[in-house]
């Protein structure tokens, strides 16, 4: 078969996407990021997907795919493994003259998705006359050239703890990225980024451990079950994190469950958001003459909590910069105990949202004020809150 290759502009363009599982949470991402208007028709999604809907990134139907749904599409994905539910929704999409792209069968799809590695500005897709393999592998030789670094891929055995930074696909670091591609089972978090997901090979199991701020989540004893099962079967184990695995990732707990069952691991660093973000957004965390000192905390607990770990009577006393995690549904506890030990009403406060990524938004207020301010602007969960004069050293 002769393939005619073409890159799509779908910026601001309907795509839609019928079936909410494992394929979809693949494929979302890549049309989120080529500015596309995603709707998704599904009685159910992936906690993943699940949160691009909250953000207001994707629209979705709660129901069974019906044939009118096609309309005004200029592309639909097929993300279901039934050949007659895939079938009914390829028909109305020819009905429609709309390309359709079919993940349980390529010869009845009328596009196919190519193997992409996304390198800066430079985006190369592969596509083969049925050879997946060959067309991944070619993808992967592209890739390695475009790094400057090309090597024989090393056998990994046992669990990788990969750090996948703060939300920018870019900033996972090579040997992050080299682990991924070696992977066998991926088990990811919500958190981490997206575009990540769509180079991963077809054969590799993606569990989603959809770690979304007070809402579902997977049990930690789930996920440690599923690293060290997986890993015993003799598979390669990747457990994606966003952020740095250890900084308030849970990252110790799944090495101790590992060790326990005599798995090795692997820890990758990563780029934490609690630095990042605020480099993003224009602050730095240490200024000279400014802050010598900035210390990093967790703020899903409220300060009045017997359950809270953190002395808030010292961090009033400090006088370097305080970095809240986690924080933004008990800013308002927060900012108070900061004030009540010491911090001055008038400290200057910083909120980023979604650091790094093009949704990224930033506000900046005091700590007698930022609580309200918050509220108002509509800010949401990941955020970062940083506290102290390293705000506007550099306005």
């Amino acid at each position: 078969m002769s393939l005619y290759p073409l890159a799509l502009r779908l910026t601001g363009r309907r795509v839609l996407v019928v079936g909410g599982g494992a394929v979809a949470t693949r494929r979302v991402p890549a049309l989120l990021a080529a500015g596309a208007r995603v709707e998704i028709v599904a009685p159910e999604l992936t906690p993943f997907l699940r949160g691009h809907v909250d953000a207001g990134r994707i629209g979705w139907h709660e129901r069974r795919f019906q044939p009118a749904d096609v309309e005004g599409a200029w592309l639909v994905q097929v993300a279901v493994d039934d050949p007659a539910a895939a079938a009914e929704v390829s028909e109305a999409a020819e009905q429609h003259l709309i390309f359709c792209v079919r993940a349980d069968d390529r010869d009845a799809a009328t596009a196919w998705t190519p193997a992409v590695t996304r390198h800066g500005q430079v985006t190369v897709a592969v596509t083969d006359g049925g050879d997946r393999r060959r067309a991944m592998a070619v993808r992967d030789l592209v890739a390695s050239a475009l790094e400057a670094a090309p090597q024989a891929a090393p056998e990994h055995k046992g669990v990788a703890l990969v750090g996948a930074g703060p939300g920018d696909p870019d900033l996972i670091t090579l040997k992050g990225r080299r682990l991924l591609a070696a992977a066998d089972v991926v088990v990811a978090d919500r958190l981490i980024p997206g575009l990540l997901l769509g180079e991963l090979r077809p054969d590799v199991e993606l569990v989603d451990a959809a770690k979304i701020p007070y809402g579902p989540s997977a049990a930690q004893e789930e996920i440690n079950r599923i690293l060290v099962d997986r890993a015993l079967e003799g598979k390669f184990v990747v457990r994606l994190k966003g952020g740095d695995p250890y900084v308030f990732g849970r990252g110790g707990e799944e090495v101790l469950a590992c060790a326990a069952a005599g798995v090795p691991v692997l820890v990758v660093p990563g780029v934490t958001s609690s630095i990042a973000a605020p480099a993003l957004a224009g602050i730095p965390v240490t200024h000279r003459g400014v802050a010598h000192e900035f210390t990093v905390v967790s703020g899903h607990v409220a300060p009045d909590s017997a359950q809270s770990l953190v002395d808030w009577a010292a961090l009033g006393r400090l006088r370097g910069t305080i970095v809240v995690m986690m924080g933004l549904k008990n800013l308002p506890k927060i900012a108070a105990r900061l004030i009540a030990e010491g911090r001055s009403a008038d400290t200057p406060v910083a909120v980023v949202q979604e650091g790094s990524t093009p949704d990224q938004r930033s506000l900046r207020s005091t700590l007698g004020q930022v609580a309200d301010d918050a509220v108002a602007a509509g800010l949401r969960p990941p955020a970062t809150v940083v506290i102290g004069d390293v705000v506007s050293v550099l306005d």
